[in-house]
């Protein structure tokens, strides 16, 4: 959530970096107006209250002299009853300060690239080769049938599309990639979670899926219980309403979870394959770091998803998000995208985000300083990796013209020292 102050403050400023996240002019506007009404209101009532007082001290002062103070009792019930009034009014004009306020995105960062899509991103860098098969590759869905590792068919059946079973040797692939990619994060300094799989609707505002994004998850009836999408929600807000000492930034957090999502939208794209599903694995990296430290974490955290990819020997690349393609919460972001070689393109596989002080204001994530003063931190939170697309990247890299898949030599030995899954 960004700060009203800072808004009102700088507004020309907030209003021209927002209208490249597709924010118009007008709705800040509409937030200005009603804060000064806000205020004014806030200033009244206070003003009041005092009189109130006032008042009060002066009958308690006639009632003691054994006087007559009807006219000063008359007088506390109409400002009383004012009172009442203008604070209904500022009850109703906070409510469309926050309406407002809690729909806005984040602020990018300076060096965010500006455009309205995913066309204006800016590639960073790129890693490995990308292969040339003596043969057509397959895509990963034909492989994994074809392998008896991935059944598509018994998912849609007991649950419905875009769901699958894992299978034999498929699941224990999965099983392996995640292990392994906890392992390695574990080895720079992350704290393995596990985490709950269901949150409250506090959780899902902190680090901003709600009320924006609430079309995109899945709900348990008649409970205030939300399935998470990614494990950033309960990590994140593990230190919700907390001050946390200092000294013990930055922070680090590891998790695997299932995650859920609704793909409210997606109708039509990537309807075969593990990249777009309803439920899949996440391995998530979530820190909580000192402002003045943020980007040197957010750089360190895209290195340790990378880390992952060139052991696993996967060709990929770094792109940072547009104004325009970037998360809510996020003021910057890059994406890892890994070569997919039967779709011939790159495709995402991690996003890694600064939010800056946007969730901490949310969820009320706070530190002590060296002065004792309570300061906002930074949230940031990555993929590492998501595990579902790294199977298809692994499927589809590493296979073989007899449509056998080779393991990479990291996974071997989570496989039980197995170096090619074949039919």
């Amino acid at each position: 959530m960004l700060d009203i102050k800072k808004i009102r403050s700088n507004f020309d400023e907030v209003a021209e970096k927002l209208a490249t996240r597709g924010v118009a002019k007008e709705k800040l506007e509409a937030l200005h107006k009603f804060d000064v009404q806000r205020r004014a209101l806030i200033v009244k009532s206070e003003e009041l209250k005092a009189q109130r007082n006032t008042v009060s001290d002066e009958i308690s002062q006639i009632k003691r002299a054994k006087g007559d103070a009807s006219v000063q009792i008359a007088a506390m019930q109409k400002v009383s009853a004012d009172i009442k009034i203008i604070d209904a009014e500022l009850a109703e004009i906070e409510t469309k300060v926050n309406d407002i306020i809690v729909m806005l995105p984040n602020i990018p960062n300076p060096l965010d690239p500006i455009g309205p899509d995913e066309d204006s991103n800016e590639e960073q860098r790129r890693w490995g080769k990308t292969l040339e098969f003596n043969f057509e590759p397959k895509a990963h869905w034909d492989l994994g049938e074809a392998l008896d590792i991935l059944d598509w068919d018994r998912g849609a059946k007991v649950t419905g599309a875009r769901f699958l079973f894992y299978k034999g040797l498929g699941a224990r692939l999965e099983r392996a990639l995640y292990n392994f990619m906890l392992d390695e994060h574990a080895k720079e300094g992350y704290t393995e979670m596990i985490t709950p799989y269901m949150v409250n609707a506090d959780s899902m505002f902190g680090t901003g899926q709600y009320p924006k994004f609430k079309e995109d998850t899945y709900e348990v009836k008649n409970e205030d219980y939300v399935l998470i999408p990614t494990a950033e929600v309960p990590l994140t807000n593990y230190y919700r309403n907390e001050i946390i000492d200092g000294q013990d930034l930055p922070i680090y957090f590891t998790a695997m979870t299932p995650a859920f999502r609704s793909e409210a939208g997606s109708a039509g794209r990537d309807t075969r394959g593990l990249i777009r599903l309803h439920q899949f694995h996440k391995v998530e990296m979530v820190k909580f770091s000192k402002p003045e430290n943020s980007y040197d974490e957010l750089e360190k955290m895209t290195a340790n998803a990378e880390n992952i990819l060139q052991k696993l020997g996967l060709a990929y690349r770094v792109i940072r998000l547009s104004t325009g393609d970037m998360g809510f919460s996020a003021a910057m972001t890059y994406d890892l995208e890994v070569w997919i070689p039967a779709q011939n393109t790159y495709r995402e596989i991690s996003s890694c985000s600064n939010c800056e002080d946007f969730q901490a204001r949310r969820a009320q994530i706070r530190y002590r300083d060296e002065d004792g003063k309570t300061q906002l931190l930074h949230t940031l939170n990555g993929s590492g990796l998501a595990v579902g697309r790294t199977v298809a990247a692994i499927l589809e890299n590493y296979q073989n013209e007899d449509g056998s898949v080779t393991i990479p030599e990291v996974l071997r030995p989570y496989m039980g020292g197995l170096e090619v899954i074949s039919k």
